[in-house]
């Protein structure tokens, strides 16, 4: 679908990016790149899962993701926002952030869309995960924006986009398995 300078896409009521309130300047220029969705939900529909509930859930079930300082920023029906705080301990030689890191960020960014039209359920796993790595990140925190593209009954798959500053950097799409 078309997009255009305001933001919206053709023939929508209301502009995408209206979706997210203003939370940080990653945020804000998460919204800014990539103002539409894969899909269009419910505008009324709400998250089955906070941020605060997702990165307390972080702290307890995936040590590894919170030992990185991975955090939700927002978390809407079937849409994440998560930051990946700048760390020199991300660094691979050449000065840039580790893919790891990134496919780290993305995984659990698509986690937090599952769980946003899930509710909690711990049991719902990665089955693939794909990234393209577009260009070096710069020494500064990594957003994730995340969207639902489809949700089934078994699978739900997700797409998710990072950026560096004001140029995303990688793009990822995953399924993850629903249990039944």
């Amino acid at each position: 679908s078309a997009v255009n300078p305001g933001g919206a896409r053709a023939g929508a009521n209301a502009p995408v990016r209206d979706a997210f309130p203003a939370v940080s300047p990653q945020l804000a220029l998460a919204r800014s790149l990539h103002v539409t969705g894969p899909l269009c939900l419910n505008p009324t529909a709400m998250s089955k899962i906070t941020p605060e509930t997702f990165n307390l859930l972080l702290h307890a079930e995936l040590p590894s993701a919170a030992e990185s300082g991975i955090y939700a920023e927002t978390i809407d029906a079937g849409k994440a926002v998560l930051v990946l705080p700048y760390s020199e301990k991300f660094l691979r030689p050449g000065g840039t952030i580790a893919g790891p890191f990134m496919m780290l960020l993305a995984d659990v960014c698509m986690y937090a869309v599952v769980l946003s039209l899930l509710g909690e359920v711990k049991l719902a796993v990665t089955t693939s995960l794909n990234i393209n790595f577009l260009r070096k990140p710069g020494e500064c925190d990594l957003v994730a924006r995340g969207d639902i593209i489809k949700l089934g009954k078994r699978l739900a798959v997700v797409e998710v986009s990072i950026f560096s500053e004001d140029e995303i950097v990688a793009h990822a799409t995953g399924t993850y398995s629903i249990p039944p």
